[in-house]
């Protein structure tokens, strides 16, 4: 993996709007393309635009413009979808990306950079939902197998920019949630131009990109940080009513969810200078986690002796995985070592190439 020594710091300065200073751009847009967050730059580039040189302006500028046709074409790809899946007696909840194009104004929608389309139904609605969109020419590319924690499939279909990604509950195991996930309780109806979808609210939405990046796309226990979605927890603060992150940490339950979405708070003060609460960046796991991405960002050889750092919590997440009862009964089994395949598992991750993470 790339090192990026001084351009994450010299990146997450322009995103927050400070003035360019010793800036070597050739890394800084390098980052922001392996982050996906050039779209985001516009603002900056609009900002200091006698300051920048002339060619970061043009890039920025050609890469955001593609950006609003590419998010347009998913607008209307996912309002047919949505359009479809009403048809079948389904209104389904956006999460993630789809939720940000669900409710971003038109003007802002280049800004965010977007893989697929995350759709969730309920557990009643997956064969009503998949039938929907094969009715308008999906075809399933990649689905979980059968008797698997989480079901969920990947649908594409010829000449869309984004494939869509339907699931029956919210990202990450059920165990890591206060209550039933992502229930409806927890969201708002709305209508995305001519269908009805559910919404999560904001300080749900907020939670689901952390849990997803912490442990669905296991960034808690590789060190990663992904600066795209640290991008989209500022705007949704941003928004017209601030988040409350006390009332989001109270949203989690045990050790392990606590630490893991302080550690993302902790990320969003340091690197976007958003004002968290002090009681909310101050335990020192979260911390060392913190140091941990920051360390990996900029030195990537010490992704793998960094790998021992899941071991302050590993104990929580058997906790977790078990049950509180059952892991009382068997306290010793909390703090064993990880299986070989686990261990091998996050060495290959650890050193692959994945999009939007560094």
């Amino acid at each position: 993996m790339a090192r990026h020594s001084g351009a994450l710091t010299s990146l997450c300065n322009c995103l927050r709007g400070m003035p360019p200073a010793d800036v070597e751009w050739t890394s800084v847009i390098g980052l922001a393309n392996q982050t996906l967050t050039t779209p985001a730059l516009i603002d900056f580039v609009d900002k200091y635009e006698r300051m920048l040189p002339e060619d970061v302006c043009t890039y920025v500028r050609h890469v955001h413009r593609r950006n609003v046709l590419r998010n347009d074409r998913l607008v209307a790809q996912l309002e047919e979808a949505v359009v479809a899946m009403n048809g079948e007696g389904v209104t389904p909840i956006l999460i993630k990306g789809a939720a940000t194009l669900g409710t971003t104004p038109p003007e802002r929608r280049g800004v965010r950079l977007m893989c697929d389309l995350d759709i969730m139904v309920q557990p009643n609605e997956t064969e009503r939902g998949v039938a929907a969109l094969r009715a308008i020419g999906y075809e399933i590319h990649d689905q979980a197998l059968p008797g698997s924690q989480r079901w969920c499939v990947d649908m594409n279909r010829p000449g869309d920019v984004g494939a869509i990604d339907l699931q029956q509950a919210a990202p990450g195991p059920m165990c890591l949630y206060r209550g039933p996930g992502l229930a409806l309780s927890h969201c708002v109806a709305a209508m995305l131009r001519s269908g009805r979808v559910h919404i999560p609210k904001p300080i749900y939405r907020a939670l689901t990109l952390i849990i997803h990046d912490q442990f669905q796309d296991y960034g808690y226990w590789l060190g990663d940080l992904d600066l795209r979605h640290l991008v989209e927890l500022r705007d949704l603060n941003d928004s017209a009513e601030p988040l409350d992150w006390e009332k989001l940490a109270a949203l989690v339950s045990g050790e392990l969810m606590k630490n893991a979405v302080e550690t993302q708070l902790i990320a969003l003060a340091e690197l976007l200078g958003v004002d968290i609460p002090r009681a909310l960046r101050s335990r020192l796991i979260p911390r060392l986690q913190f140091m941990r991405q920051s360390m990996q960002a900029r030195f990537p050889a010490t992704r793998v002796p960094f790998l021992a750092l899941m071991a302050l919590d590993l104990g929580n997440y058997r906790k977790a995985a078990r049950g509180a009862r059952q892991a009382a009964a068997h306290p010793r089994g909390l703090w064993s070592l990880p299986r070989v395949g686990t261990v091998q598992f996050l060495l290959k991750t650890a050193f692959a190439e994945r999009a939007g993470k560094v």
